[in-house]
This record gives C-alpha cells, sequence and structure tokens, in this order.
C-alpha cells in the first residue's frame, strides 16, 4: 500500500505548485473517493478534523512552515508506489476538484458529514485532533453513487 506520501508527490506531479491546504484537501479527497470505488483506502495514515478542514498530521509535519509548495520541493513520496488503478482514483478527483481553490476545497469539506461530525459541537476555529474515520467517509461520499 502506497502512503499519504505517495499520494501527496502524485498530486504535485499531476497539478504543479500548490498551496500546502490544497495539498491537504486534495489529499483527503483521494483518500475518500478511493475507499467508494475500490472499497480500501489510499493509505493508512489517519486524517483528522482540523479547524480548517481535513488534515492528515503526518504530511503536515512534512510540509510545515510552508504556505504553498510544488513537486521539486516534496521528497517523502514516491508516486511509482501507487498502482496504475490508484492513479485513475487520484486523476478522477482531481478532474473534479483540482480546479478549486483551497478555500473553496476547505469550505465544501465543512459542509460534508465525515467533517463536520468528526469535529462534533467543538466551537468555529477550535482545535481538534478528532480522527475522520474511513468508515465514515465511504458512507458518505458512497451515498452519492446510489
Amino acid at each position: 500500500m502506497a502512503n499519504v506520501f505517495d499520494v501527496a508527490a502524485y498530486i504535485l506531479e499531476r497539478q504543479g505548485r500548490m498551496t500546502t491546504m490544497k495539498l491537504q484537501k486534495l489529499c483527503y479527497y483521494s483518500q475518500a473517493w478511493r475507499l467508494v470505488w475500490a472499497d480500501k483506502p489510499l493509505f493508512a495514515e489517519d486524517i483528522q478534523a482540523w479547524a480548517n478542514g481535513p488534515v492528515c498530521p503526518q504530511l503536515y509535519k512534512a510540509h510545515k512552515g510552508r504556505f504553498d509548495i510544488d513537486a521539486t520541493q516534496f521528497d517523502r513520496g514516491d508516486a511509482s508506489r501507487l498502482s496504475e488503478d490508484e492513479r485513475e482514483s487520484i486523476d478522477a478527483v482531481l478532474e473534479t476538484y483540482g480546479s478549486m481553490s483551497a478555500r473553496q476545497l476547505s469550505d465544501l469539506s465543512h459542509h460534508e458529514a465525515p467533517w463536520a461530525d468528526a469535529r462534533g459541537d467543538l466551537p468555529e476555529g477550535e482545535r481538534s485532533t478528532s480522527i475522520i474515520s474511513t468508515a465514515a467517509m465511504a458512507e458518505y461520499y458512497g451515498s452519492f453513487t446510489d
């Protein structure tokens, strides 16, 4: 199985320079839709319901302190570890979400059950390390395919 760094590397190779916030959201949506389409995750790392939307803490640590990033500045992942089927899933996500800004992706995630439910009753802007479960992602996004 690939890891979140491999997915991030692939996204950066395909999309070019982007904000780290957008990279986080694209990794989240790649994970969520892969759960729906293949009934298995792209990566094992957890995603948490942070104030500005879904964030993978391990990926955050890898780009901490950067506002934006591109593939030449990200050496933690290896996109070649992804199978052709995994790449196709990510490409489909990029086709749908790739033109959206980081803010649009964050706002979108705030209106969706996996992030909102993981945060519960926390006030807006409050820190959280609550995990967005893969089951919650699969159930919510899977409901759009019925």
